[in-house]
């Protein structure tokens, strides 16, 4: 079974039919959607490119589909791809000259950019040229190419790791917060229509809690529900058998995996609650550090599960709770 919460699993993985094309069918984000709308819509009347932009926030939140949304707005050419692909000053270049006036180029995971491809980016993003150096050692010179007057946006996951050079060249930097339940559920009523399946109000309450406040992982739940129904239910979708279908996903109530419960039952039953260390808990998980710190921790603490000290993680007395344990009486 594919891991319904990998952070690296890309947006290609839903129907892009599920995508919103326009600001006006995009569910949740209001603020962001409100600063995006007076940006394009100003841009539109000065007939320029808009400023380049910086989506932050956590996977799964709408960062790749707002940039499209932004192309489509605009009625731009947009470009798609990530930090770690491009290796080479020679990729970025190819990349930049085969741009068109006023398209985006999207880059995604924009923290994962070599630095050296990041200072040849600068010069690209404030004066719109490419300096090329020619040959090497003391006969070497830089050729600068103009480019088309363009807009970069960029997302990632973790701000924290882009440079201040990098970050202050972006016009407008919008974080993407999680989505409220009931914005969730507007979302999975959405795409239950766009995807034939006859959802009622009950089952679709029942996906939103579980889906961690993520519209990525809703979406994923919402056709798990309808592939268990399709094979177990004859095709209806009924509370009782979205809830078996969930079930079989091991997702509970509040949309703990697996892995999270695990988390917490190393912290709990192994040492008495905590403090552990980071390294410990990814040992005794099987899970690598940062899938540890990026994926699984960031809901836990939200929902109050966990707490950082010094010395470790801490599972807080509403762990215990959920896990039906009592605190000292392991």
């Amino acid at each position: 079974m594919d891991r319904l919460l990998d952070s690296q699993a890309k947006e290609d993985d839903l129907d892009l039919t599920l995508r919103p094309k326009q600001l006006d069918d995009y569910v949740g984000q209001d603020k962001v959607k409100a600063n995006l709308s007076i940006l394009i819509e100003a841009a539109k009347k000065r007939g320029e490119p808009i400023e380049h932009v910086l989506f932050y926030g956590a996977p799964g939140l709408g960062k790749t589909t707002l940039a499209h949304i932004v192309a489509n707005e605009l009625g731009s050419g947009l470009r798609v791809t990530s930090g770690p692909v491009i290796e080479k000053a020679g990729d970025l270049a190819a990349i930049l000259t085969n741009l068109k006036e006023g398209d985006i180029l999207f880059i995604d995971e924009i923290h994962r950019l070599n630095k050296s491809i990041e200072e040849i980016l600068y010069p690209a993003m404030e004066d719109y040229a490419l300096d090329i150096i020619i040959g090497k050692g003391p006969s070497a010179r830089t050729l600068r190419l103009d480019l088309p007057k363009f807009t970069i946006v960029g997302a990632t996951t973790r701000i924290s790791l882009l440079s201040s050079p990098l970050r202050d060249r972006f016009g407008m930097v919008y974080h993407l917060d999680f989505y409220e339940p009931d914005e969730l559920k507007k979302i999975i009523a959405r795409n239950a229509n766009i995807l034939k399946i006859n959802l009622d109000h009950e089952s679709a309450e029942e996906i939103s809690k579980r889906a961690r406040r993520t519209p990525r992982i809703a979406n994923r739940l919402l056709k798990r529900v309808r592939d268990y129904c399709q094979v177990k239910n004859d095709g209806e979708v009924s509370l009782s058998a979205c809830q078996s279908a969930l079930a079989m996903l091991e997702i509970d109530s509040l949309g703990l995996d697996a892995v999270d419960r695990t988390i917490l039952e190393v912290i709990i039953d192994k040492f008495n609650g905590g403090p552990v260390g980071l390294t410990t808990i990814a040992a005794a998980t099987g899970e690598d550090v940062a899938t540890v710190e990026e994926v699984y921790e960031p809901y836990l603490m939200r929902l109050g599960f966990l707490d950082r000290s010094p010395r470790g993680r801490i599972a807080t007395p509403l762990a215990y709770k959920h896990l039906g344990r009592k605190k000292g009486m392991i």
